[in-house]
């Protein structure tokens, strides 16, 4: 199995990754695009003085812009609040340096026409939004700012009077949302202050999103930087998160009614990253439902803040297998675990879970050059009816707090691990 597995790694590296038929066409259509049509929104009547309300004219800047053929849209120097934007086929968009697109603080800005702002179970749009389109280009040396701290004020109100399924069911805007896209990139902007997940990849194919600079503050509530959820050919690089949940999630789902299938997210790479302040370096799951599969992490470091760097987590409620997931080159700078495999994770919220009828499976998980200092190595957490399987540990050297913790895990090849531990046994077994 490990054979085929770094024959896996090397074809993938080879065909998906690094392939100019993957990736090279997202910026030969923008740059296309650039060539036929530049328009400001302040030649639609934007105006950038941080509180006039401008989605009329950005949208009618990428509407107007989208019937001449196709361009970029431009928000210049100034900061130009908004609500919900929805890009067209053949518009991208660019953030001059100095430029902000703001996000407005009121839920009624980002709603469907005739939801009400009192109505439960409704999501908001994102502030920006792509559906189906293929070239899409978001990027610039400017900022998009969700200005969330109305919402995060909603959610901790209510967190804080007990009521944390209630307060798990506030709407708030994400940042950015693309969903079945093709050959899309979001480059060199800086993203914050989400008030909820900043960019949503959601059943893309060929996304790329590189130099980006992610905050959000310690406290928002579900503030992750990147989520890759059901994707195919996913390419994360030179990013810089800072934020209050998983700096880079990736999910497959979860359940439906049967009107939606499965969609399993794979071909994932992160390379080159820095992971700040955040629950997880890179997480994979909660959601798990349609499969996990070929990531790999790689030169990459994670500094104090974070929690996590390595992090697995899905429910017996939610089924799927996580497979074949690589972490290479990973240097941590003092994070709390090292590594944390959980697969009777808890969300928070209350009530019990029933397992699903197919329990979820994690397995061939390798973790190769990794070293640096943690205040635990952390824990490997299988179920009893699912054990974690095939688990390579290839010149990891950790110093750590506290040790390793075990249980429910199957083959394990440990050989490759050095744990210097300050108190206790480097590996207890449950």
């Amino acid at each position: 199995m490990k054979t085929r597995f770094c024959a896996f790694l090397l074809s993938a590296a080879a065909v998906a990754w690094n392939s100019p038929l993957a990736f090279g066409a997202v910026s030969a259509a923008t740059t296309a695009s650039s060539a036929r049509l530049q328009s400001s929104i302040r030649d639609y009547g934007a105006i950038g003085d941080s509180h006039t309300l401008n989605t009329q004219a950005i949208q009618a800047a990428i509407d107007a812009t989208a019937q001449k053929g196709g361009g970029v849209v431009v928000v210049p120097s100034g900061t130009f609040m908004s609500g919900s934007i929805f890009l067209k086929p053949g518009v991208s968009l660019r953030i001059d340096r100095g430029g902000m697109l703001k996000g407005s603080d009121q839920l009624k800005d980002y709603l469907p026409p005739g939801v009400s702002e009192t109505e439960r179970g409704r999501q908001p749009f994102a502030l920006v939004n792509g559906e189906n389109l293929t070239g899409l280009e978001i990027s610039g040396e400017g900022t998009i700012d969700g200005n969330g701290q109305n919402w995060w004020d909603e959610y901790w109100e209510l967190r804080n009077a007990k009521d944390p399924d209630l307060a798990f069911k506030t709407r708030r805007p994400r940042l950015i949302r693309l969903i079945s896209c093709k050959q899309v990139r979001v480059a060199g902007l800086h993203l914050q202050n989400q008030a909820v997940w900043c960019l949503h990849f959601q059943f893309c194919e060929d996304a790329v999103a590189e130099d980006l600079t992610i905050r959000a503050g310690h406290t928002p509530p579900s503030s992750d930087g990147i989520e890759v959820d059901s994707c195919r050919h996913t390419r994360i690089t030179r990013c810089d998160f800072d934020v209050n949940d998983d700096d880079i999630s990736i999910k497959a789902g979860v359940p439906g009614d049967g009107s939606r299938p499965a969609r399993p997210c794979e071909d994932v790479l992160i390379e080159n990253c820095r992971f700040g302040y955040g629950h997880g370096g890179v997480a994979m799951g909660s959601e798990t439902f349609g499969g996990i599969r070929n990531v790999e992490v790689r030169d990459c470091v994670a500094e104090d803040g974070n929690f996590a760097p390595i992090r697995f987590k899905s429910t017996p409620a939610r089924s799927g297998v996580v497979e074949n997931i690589v972490f290479r080159n990973l240097r941590m700078n003092g994070v709390k675990r090292a590594i944390e495999i959980n697969m009777n994770w808890a969300s928070g919220t209350s009530g019990p879970q029933v397992p699903a009828k197919v329990l979820p499976v994690f397995r061939h998980f390798q973790f190769i050059n990794v070293s640096g200092t943690a205040d635990s190595a952390g824990f490997i957490t299988g179920l009893k009816d699912s054990p974690i399987q095939d688990v390579t540990f290839s010149n990891v050297k950790l110093t750590t707090g506290t040790g390793l913790t075990l249980e429910s895990v199957g083959k394990l090849d440990l050989a490759g691990l050095a744990l210097t531990v300050h108190d206790g046994e480097a590996i207890t077994r449950k």
